[in-house]
């Protein structure tokens, strides 16, 4: 393994951007190209949806827009404030509650919401980027200060963005955070959690 490529050690032949697919916690200081940008909201814009409702929406700042990133950025936790600031672009998913057609709740809303998440980060590592999606963060406000109405749309997650680090970039954490970097991923195996017709509990 030649950080920052960790590819999972995987049982079956999946596709190589799923593969490397993984979510890291330093990135260069390198900026993000916009086309790039776009290609990642691009690739969640065309995420599957229940009856193609789309219940997704994205605010995101880029470094060169200090006021914006540091509006996303104040609204993470401390932990992920010490190393999400080091990517270039930060984001924030939101999701629309109900249904458009008939004003209902949405069931599948977060569902799908994360799916379009999922495809731009991996449209991230198409691109040679790496991207961390992060639970962390204060949700309320991140509603209130984006301009969405807390009836109609909640949070969903924050997106960090950015090139892959160097090994010099890596030196510049603390020795705990080296290891968490260095680390294997590690996943359930099939068995926890694929039942074929019924549940089986261990």
């Amino acid at each position: 393994m030649t950080y920052p490529n960790k590819p999972a050690d995987v049982k079956y032949p999946i596709n190589e951007l799923a593969k490397n697919r993984w979510s890291p916690r330093v990135f260069a200081d390198r900026p993000i190209e916009e086309e790039k940008i776009m290609l990642l909201f691009e690739a969640a814009r065309w995420a599957p949806s229940s009856f193609n409702e789309q219940p997704w929406r994205y605010i995101y700042a880029t470094k060169d827009d200090q006021e914006k990133f540091k509006q996303l950025f104040s609204l993470m936790g401390e932990f992920n404030q010490g190393w999400a600031g080091k990517a270039w672009l930060l984001a924030v998913s939101f999701v629309k509650k109900n249904q458009t057609k008939n004003g209902q709740p949405n069931y599948y809303a977060m569902h799908d919401t994360g799916a379009a998440s999922f495809s731009l980060v991996l449209e991230a590592v198409n691109q040679g980027l790496m991207g961390h999606q992060m639970a962390g963060f204060d949700k309320e406000r991140a509603v209130a200060e984006l301009g969405f109405d807390p009836a109609e749309y909640q949070a969903g997650s924050m997106i960090a963005v950015g090139y892959p680090p160097t090994l010099a970039d890596l030196e510049k954490l603390t020795p705990e955070q080296q290891t968490s970097e260095l680390s294997d991923r590690k996943r359930k195996v099939l068995t926890e959690i694929l039942f074929k017709g019924k549940f089986k509990a261990s």
